[in-house]
């Protein structure tokens, strides 16, 4: 009789003789999880503010949130990492960020281990221990932790969600996206929205969809088989977009600006046992103007674009209210461990004056009031790309000093709630024990009574590095078993041990006060700036006393700053936090890894999948041409060639009554355009877009490259444009198509726009290879512009 190796490394139990009457037959053992192990599901907030959910006390409107709370816990001490991508890597792994390589977003990963975007298979994810011990794993909305510059239909896919133990994901890849005209992925393959913004589609409505239909398909084939769902919207990042009856419910309801929003919301929050009632709020921010001094104009568009805030997170929280009905109907609910939280404070990227579109922030071009002002109505809708201004971001983060990307308590406490009415007596109950992100994991596993796997698909696992809080659920005056914890973004730190918190800020504690040492956001650290950091740079605050950093204590007990600062770079040395590094701009232009070999020429296909953008042909500040192999039959084709962007910013090769012409979207703000002034013959053509600089990029100031388009047909040149600037940096998270306009419309027509012709090839060309023009037709050309 044979012995056969079964199940990696087991034995086969059966017989297996000559014949298989000679034979025993033995089945595989289902992977099963335990009777009546719960659902787990994680609701993941983006940009949402300790201040801003009405059961935090504020003034935000989330009913099914509040029905969340109501049926469980609320934590007062939450702690994340202050940025998106590092946080959500501490959610889904139970170790610190830089353990996980993810210092900061994956875009500017840079090649060190803390920094390098590359998440270690030995710090495995919730979801690929849960898949072993039986459940069903789902992953719907932003992804944000593969490296950027591998979120293509080449892949690799093994750090996409279905290569992080997930079985099934619907959402985006990339940090941010558009919520009417979203960039989607389905498992492994990029897809288009079911609706368009015409037809009612909202990205927060589909993600809910998706999550109920991946829900109910696993439920009616395996009643008792749990599931671990990882919900992440986009809300509330910016865009924010949202319907119009839904902003409409906030009208006039923060007339009253930013300082009164904090008063009235400290207030409720000391009300309902957030904190004690002596608790001091933090210090008007030197960056945000008092709302009195703001002229009426300016409270009018600022309250507009709060009020779309407000009205995205309420829209987003019906739809959530829709899967916890989902849950209810199919008598699961009970028996779900719900944990919402938000990965990082509210969000200052829309600026000191908020912004009609945000890539503007992104490529460093100036904000214009007037015309921001003159788009009010369009706010939320689908041809915006907004962001409210950061005194609502501060208000949003009340009772805490700054926000997201700084590691002050605006930035890096943040709302928590607990429920699981079958695991949990506690009804609506405050806690106030210390947590952080990295301790949801062990949390999970220990509610589970799971062990931490010593390995995953023959990968061994490194320690986790949080700690369980399950012992906090029915128990408020426990103990807080997380006694230490770093931070660092961005080069700013701090340092949390056992009711104090030292923070050393990088480069000041406000933007203001930065400037008037020299610095500004986003400068390198140098030798000799660490040194004076280290000597007189650190503040102190006893949490415990002071938990909204009122008061720096530091003068009073030096020798704890001391210990405090040992401590800081104990743990850094520990967790891979070295070295640090407090550019943003330049680690974006860093030269990464990319799958693809390097390379001048780009060919694309028609109606191929999206290319993302950091995959996209990079033309910023230097000539390029782009060339179609193309076929009409008539006078009439229409229709996009090559486009990448959208209205906020980008380009697009296409024929309108069978003109080629080509439009550069510079930021939403000026579009230029170089049109052929007679329509394509019947036939083959060839039809090619250059554009060849005439002078340097002012990027400081937001302005890219200015030069000359020229437009081309069958190799002769029969228009030429100036374009006296160009987007510098970014287009926007909308990426590449062919033969069709992904998403939002980066000219005057609808999209997609598909090419009616027939399109062979288009062809991008980096080289500077470009066609020499005789210099009389390029004046002549030039003048009838």
């Amino acid at each position: 009789m044979a012995v056969v190796e079964y199940e990696q490394g087991k034995q086969f139990p059966g017989v297996i003789g000559r014949t298989v009457e000679e034979s025993s037959a033995a089945w595989p053992s289902p992977n099963r999880a335990e009777p009546g192990a719960p659902n787990v599901l994680f609701v993941v907030l983006d940009d949402v503010g300790y201040g801003q959910l009405s059961c935090y006390g504020g003034l935000v409107e989330t009913p099914n949130i509040d029905r969340i709370a109501a049926m469980g816990l609320r934590y007062a001490n939450m702690h994340t990492t202050a940025l998106c991508s590092p946080s959500r890597s501490c959610i889904l792994t139970g170790r610190n960020h830089h353990s996980n390589g993810v210092a900061a977003i994956m875009e500017i990963a840079t090649g060190y281990p803390g920094y390098d975007g590359r998440m270690p298979f030995e710090n495995g994810m919730l979801s690929e221990h849960l898949l072993e011990a039986g459940y069903n794993t789902f992953c719907v909305g932003k992804w944000h932790l593969s490296p950027s510059e591998d979120n293509t239909a080449a892949g690799p896919f093994h750090r996409w969600p279905l290569g992080r133990g997930f079985e099934r994901f619907y959402g985006f890849l990339g940090g941010e996206t558009n919520q009417w005209y979203p960039d989607l992925t389905k498992d492994n393959g990029s897809v288009l929205p079911p609706r368009t913004p015409e037809e009612g589609y909202h990205l927060s409505e589909d993600l809910a969809d998706q999550t109920i239909r991946f829900i109910l398909d696993a439920h009616v084939n395996a009643p008792e088989k749990p599931f671990f769902a990882y919900f992440a919207p986009g809300c509330g990042h910016a865009p924010h977009h949202a319907p119009k009856d839904w902003i409409a419910k906030y009208a006039g309801r923060f007339d009253d600006g930013w300082d009164a929003y904090r008063e009235k919301v400290f207030a409720r929050q000391k009300e309902i046992g957030l904190f004690p009632a002596d608790t001091r709020l933090s210090r008007h921010d030197p960056d945000v103007p008092e709302w009195s001094t703001l002229t009426a104009d300016q409270r009018r568009l600022y309250t507009r674009m709060m009020e779309v805030y407000a009205g995205f997170v309420s829209h987003f929280d019906h739809h959530l209210g829709r899967i916890l009905d989902t849950l209810e109907r199919l008598g699961e609910l009970d028996n779900t461990l719900v944990m919402v939280i938000s990965d990082n404070g509210a969000s200052a990227e829309g600026g000191p004056t908020g912004s009609f579109n945000e890539m503007l922030f992104f490529n460093m071009v100036a904000e214009d009031f007037d015309e921001n002002l003159a788009h009010i109505d369009e706010l939320g809708g689908p041809t915006a790309y907004n962001h409210y201004p950061w005194g609502w971001t501060w208000a949003g983060n009340t009772p805490f000093r700054r926000w997201k990307r700084e590691v002050y308590r605006g930035g890096a406490t943040d709302p928590f709630i607990v429920a699981w009415p079958a695991g949990i007596a506690a009804r609506g109950e405050v806690r106030h024990q210390y947590a952080h992100a990295i301790d949801m994991v062990p949390t999970v596993l220990d509610a589970l009574s799971l062990a931490a796997p010593e390995t995953i698909r023959g990968v061994p696992q490194a320690p986790l590095e949080g700690t369980s809080f399950a012992h906090t659920f029915d128990d408020p005056g426990a103990a807080s078993r997380h006694r230490v914890q770093y931070f660092e973004m961005f080069g700013e730190r701090a340092i949390y041990y056992d009711g104090w918190r030292a923070v050393c800020a990088w480069p000041g504690p406000s933007f203001a006060e930065a400037a008037e040492q020299g610095h500004a956001f986003a400068d390198p650290i140098t030798r000799r700036d660490l040194d004076v950091l280290e000597m007189s740079g650190w503040e102190l605050y006893h949490i415990t006393e002071d938990p909204t950093e009122s008061v720096n204590v530091a003068a009073e007990h030096p020798d704890k700053v001391r210990e405090l600062i040992g401590l800081w770079w104990t743990e850094a040395g520990k967790y891979q936090v070295l070295p640090l590094d407090g550019t943003a701009q330049q680690r974006l232009s860093a030269d990464r890894p990319q799958i693809a070999q390097p390379r001048s020429r780009f060919v694309y296909f028609p109606d191929g999948a999206i290319v993302p953008p950091f995959a996209a042909p990079p033309i910023f500040n230097r000539p390029y041409s782009i060339e179609a192999d193309l076929e009409v039959d008539g006078a009439g084709a229409e229709g996009v060639l090559l486009a990448q962007g959208g209205d906020a910013g980008g380009y697009s090769f296409h024929l309108v009554g069978g003109r080629p012409r080509f439009t550069y979207n510079y930021v939403g703000r000026d579009r230029f355009e170089v049109s052929a002034p007679n329509p394509l013959p019947a036939g083959r053509h060839t039809v090619r877009f250059e554009f060849s600089p005439t002078g340097k990029p002012d990027i400081r100031n937001g302005k890219g490259v200015p030069g000359l388009g020229q437009l081309y047909v069958d190799g002769d040149l029969v228009a030429v444009t100036e374009f006296p600037h160009t987007t510098p940096i970014f287009f926007e998270v909308e990426g590449l198509s062919c033969g069709y306009d992904y998403g939002a419309p980066v000219a005057d027509y609808s999209s997609p726009f598909r090419f009616t012709g027939t399109l062979h090839q288009v062809t991008v060309d980096l080289s500077g290879d470009l066609i020499e023009d005789d210099e009389a037709t390029m004046r002549r050309l030039l003048a009838q512009q």
